[in-house]
């Protein structure tokens, strides 16, 4: 696959440590090491953990060609608090680097040239009128690209007219199971199963895939009408930041591969799982690691 993935790159400040993160960045990072070409668009700053975040980029095999530096603005960050069970609290600091996206003509037509299959966004981003346009343009400018939907709700980093448009954009969706009963309050309709949530929604807006994650249970799938709920696997909880993202990266890689969904659902579980085993949000990982996973209790 060809993946575009824009918005935020940042550092996840944890107490006595920082680790390099921001969904739209982690994301792009694993479905790099699933070996998919990957266009991430962002920025950093003129400062030393720009520095660090482009030469992260680089270890990582991500270009940098779309993650200019600007000057006056920090790199992004974020305070992280780890709650019971290891689960993360986010303080995210703004304005930063990553809200000012500069996305030339030329560059946009570099990337139309490209021929991406996937545009790849979250909601955190486009909240900046800035973000918002850099996304809109490149649907605009590559319309054959399917676009996939993270929801990343954060607190007092949405509104419901911005959720309910980009549902309306895209074409595949994921959330987790606060998301969705957040979701059916904006949009006003009722919530009785995941199940109900997964073919309604799908049909209303017209979605190809929709997928709830849901923590150590595991995680909800509905692909092309087929609905699965996948048992998750059992790990020692070290950093939930990033496991989501990995899980992303993964479900769209099965779903790329034209995977049955229950097996899309349970590289996905493997992956998030092995991730949220580990410090900071793109942790080293081996397929052999994954596979060696022990599945939970079915549910």
């Amino acid at each position: 696959m060809k993946i575009i993935s824009v918005g935020e790159i940042l550092w996840d400040l944890y107490p006595g440590s920082e680790h390099l993160g921001g969904a739209p960045f982690n994301f792009a990072a694993h479905a790099r090491r699933l070996e998919h070409e990957v266009l991430f668009l962002s920025a950093v700053g003129n400062d030393s953990r720009g520095n660090r975040a482009i030469a992260r980029l680089a270890d990582l095999g991500l270009s940098c060609q779309f993650v200019p530096r600007i000057a006056g603005q920090p790199t992004g960050f974020v305070s992280v608090d780890l709650q019971d069970g290891n689960q993360p609290r986010y303080v995210i600091h703004r304005p930063a680097a990553y809200d000012f996206v500069q996305l030339s003509d030329t560059g946009l037509d570099e990337i139309a040239e490209w021929r991406p299959d996937w545009i790849y966004y979250g909601t955190l981003h486009q909240m900046d009128m800035r973000g918002k346009e850099a996304t809109e343009r490149l649907i605009g400018r590559c319309p054959d690209a399917r676009r996939f939907y993270d929801i990343n709700l954060r607190a007092s980093s949405f509104t419901p007219e911005l959720v309910t448009r980009l549902v309306d954009t895209a074409d595949v969706v994921k959330l987790n199971e606060a998301e969705v009963r957040a979701v059916a309050q904006i949009l006003g309709a009722p919530f009785y199963s995941l199940e109900q949530f997964c073919r309604e929604y799908a049909e209303w807006f017209d979605w190809e895939a929709v997928c709830v994650t849901r923590g150590a249970n595991g995680c909800a799938l509905l692909v092309k009408g087929e609905y699965v709920e996948a048992a998750g696997y059992s790990v020692h909880v070290r950093d939930a930041v990033g496991a989501g993202d990995a899980f992303a990266a993964a479900f769209l890689h099965g779903l790329a591969s034209d995977w049955r969904p229950r097996q899309i659902a349970d590289f996905a579980n493997r992956l998030g799982a092995l991730v949220a085993s580990r410090d900071g949000a793109v942790p080293p990982w081996e397929p052999e690691e994954c596979r060696a996973l022990v599945r939970h209790s079915a549910t």
